[in-house]
């Protein structure tokens, strides 16, 4: 099941050793109806072609009942711009970090700040494991290890 802005908002705040969701920096105007725009952290400008990692604003942490499948937000991917890659398993901690592809006939700038990805969180029924890849604790971009 996917969780509802009602039900994120009510584990913000709580540790997710405790079921709750830190998204830090929290933005209101980043809440959607059932997902989470998350904001990229530095200004990008990215040429036709060219593929970038790039680090969301956001410091996330992940209970583990819930996993995250990110999506580029629409209004880039009209104009070329693609995620390579995108989910987030229980009991993650850290920045992400996001494989952006322009595939688009013209650069695409992103801006710090600029909601670019759309964060969805699900429920893990029965989840017994958590987390604790290479990945954990990451701070700005990572590249591959």
């Amino acid at each position: 099941m996917i969780l509802s802005s009602c039900s994120l908002k009510q584990r913000l705040g709580v540790s997710a050793g405790d079921g709750g969701v830190v998204l830090e920096p929290y933005g209101t105007e980043c809440q959607q109806p059932a997902s989470y725009d998350l904001r990229t952290a530095e200004d990008y400008t990215l040429e036709r072609g060219m593929m970038t990692l790039v680090a969301t604003m956001e410091w996330v942490e992940l209970p583990r009942d819930l996993a995250a499948t990110l999506r580029c937000r629409s209004s880039y991917a009209r104009r070329g711009l693609l995620l390579s890659g995108g989910f987030v398993d229980p009991g993650f901690r850290g920045h992400l970090t996001l494989c952006l592809v322009n595939m688009g006939a013209e650069s695409v700038s992103v801006r710090a700040g600029d909601r670019i990805v759309q964060m969805i969180f699900s429920e893990v029924s029965d989840g017994d494991e958590i987390y604790n890849g290479r990945y954990q604790d990451s701070n700005g971009v990572v590249s591959a290890r």
